[in-house]
């Protein structure tokens, strides 16, 4: 696995992940990704994707490790990626649009004039027919993916920053300020609220119930969504924590955290010990001024890692992909089926991403 995390100083960082009874992290590549701060990242099964305030998306194929390309469809810092399985790319903007792109041939199928002020955040439904967005016009707007158009509005009395669907699409909550508000969807209206004492930086949902909060300081707070009691906090870094993600690997739940001083993180947290403190499986420090990470699952190498069931394993996932394709065909161009006029960019020159410590290690196998 690949913990990739984007900083003010334009630069991209990859590392490498070795799960093992001891986790290591050693430093894999550099990449001076942007002419501005890097803003959001997100990742998919082969592609990392970096939205930043030049205004552009770039793309890395970590398959291969080389720079994919830029797409220059927004005018305005991009705020906001979000991938749907292996073939769509969502972003928004401080432009108001939101674009939707094909990640085969990398075009934009359609740009939604989202929001009159800035798209601050976005979240996919699981099922992909429907997207959720906030912005700074005081509305949180639900968008049909089947149809390429505006499904319903809500006026909120403020600003929400922050916009997520639980895992299971029952659920999804909005962030105003210091203010967690939880919402049903079968009723859109508010079942309950987590109010914090600083203004929250990263939401992520561990469970469909319980959701991880970070701040504008050092701690971490699970929080229960029925009864919006904080179940566990611990101090997790020495500095206000800028972002969380979080993911499941043979029956863990992962938690890694960044923060402000350069330092990232990885917990391990026991669920069924939700009131312990999880314990740091490891840690790097970047000594840069982060603002956003993800981490990339590798495929081939977890496959490789459970050699016994490759063959089991890789027949049930081409056939669950085949029937999930077949039974959820989601258009995501509007009915006329005409596509918006692209102003891609996708660079001639695949630019490989530099191993910071190669040099380094051939000196150290030389002298040895």
């Amino acid at each position: 696995m690949e913990l990739v995390a984007g900083c003010y100083e334009q630069v991209l960082f990859g590392f490498a992940v070795r799960p093992a009874e001891s986790w290591t992290v050693a430093p894999d590549f550099t990449h001076h990704a942007h002419t501005a701060s890097l803003s959001v990242v997100a990742v998919n099964n082969r592609y990392v994707v970096t939205g930043s305030k030049d205004e552009t998306i770039q793309i890395y194929d970590m398959k291969k490790k080389v720079e994919h390309g830029a797409l220059l469809q927004h005018n305005g810092t991009v705020t906001c990626l979000e991938f749907y399985g292996t073939a769509h790319l969502l972003s928004g903007a401080e432009d108001g649009a939101i674009c939707i792109w094909n990640t085969k041939r990398w075009e934009c199928l359609k740009s939604i004039k989202a929001h009159k002020g800035h798209v601050t955040s976005l979240s996919i439904h699981p099922s992909g027919k429907l997207c959720l967005s906030v912005g700074t016009d005081k509305t949180l707007r639900t968008w049909n993916l089947v149809e390429g158009r505006s499904a319903f509005i809500k006026n909120l009395k403020q600003n929400a920053h922050i916009i997520k669907w639980s895992p299971d699409g029952e659920k999804y909550v909005t962030v105003i300020t210091n203010k967690v508000d939880i919402y049903k969807l079968d009723t859109a209206s508010v079942t309950g609220t987590i109010t914090t004492e600083k203004r929250i930086s990263s939401l992520r949902f561990i469970t469909d119930s319980i959701l991880a909060i970070a701040g504008g300081d050092e701690i971490i707070r699970f929080y229960s969504c029925d009864s919006q009691k904080c179940l566990c906090e611990f101090k997790a870094h020495e500095n206000r924590i800028k972002d969380i993600y979080s993911f499941e690997r043979e029956g863990q739940h992962i938690i890694v955290t960044a923060c402000s001083d350069g330092y990232i993180k990885m917990w391990n947290l026991d669920l069924n010990k939700i009131k312990d403190v999880p314990s740091l499986l490891c840690e790097v420090n970047t000594k840069a001024r982060l603002t956003c990470l993800a981490v990339w699952l590798d495929p081939a190498s977890e496959l490789k890692e459970n050699s016994d069931k490759v063959a089991t394993l890789s027949q049930a996932n081409e056939d669950g992909k085949s029937s999930i394709a077949r039974k959820n065909e989601v258009c995501w161009t509007d009915k006329s089926g005409k596509t918006a006029k692209r102003k891609r960019k996708i660079a001639p020159e695949k630019q490989k991403l530099e191993a910071p410590l190669q040099k380094k290690k051939k000196k150290r196998n030389s002298s040895a």
